[in-house]
């Protein structure tokens, strides 16, 4: 049973780092990913993979305000996510948070956000909790959510 959590875990840094890369660029994302790991094991980090996961985990949203039209007026809906999605947000959103800041290298400024990530602050974070108040302000149009 543990093989598959282990498996399941790597899976995920594996998909971070495709999202990380650009044009194609596999080795230089594996090396960002590993300056990353590094980083963070410099920053007095015990687990740069711990880290990693709780921030994935604190950053994941669990709901969201998606589009939906009905007679003719759109209205924002909340709705649960998919895991897939989940993964995919928290990761775009610490990626565009890192990519952002301007200065050191890229690999620095990701290992930083995912330390705020998995203290529960940064910028990524709080783009989840913007989506939250967006999902609970929408609440009243869940009611259109079903399909």
């Amino acid at each position: 049973m543990s093989d598959k959590k282990e498996t399941s875990s790597s899976d995920m840094i594996d998909k971070f780092t495709n999202y990380v890369m650009l044009d194609g660029k596999k080795s230089v994302a594996l090396k960002i990913m590993d300056d990353t790991f590094e980083q963070i094991k410099a920053k007095g980090q015990k687990d740069p993979k711990s880290i990693f996961f709780k921030a994935l985990e604190n950053i994941m949203p669990k709901i969201e305000v998606r589009p939906k039209r009905v007679g003719g007026s759109i209205f924002q809906v909340p709705q649960e996510v998919k895991a897939k999605r989940q993964l995919f947000l928290a990761a775009k959103w610490i990626i565009a948070s890192a990519r952002s800041k301007k200065g050191a290298s890229f690999s620095r400024f990701l290992a930083n956000e995912l330390i705020e990530a998995a203290n529960e602050s940064g910028n990524a974070f709080k783009k989840k909790l913007d989506v939250y108040k967006m999902a609970e302000a929408n609440k009243a149009f869940a009611r259109f959510a079903r399909r």
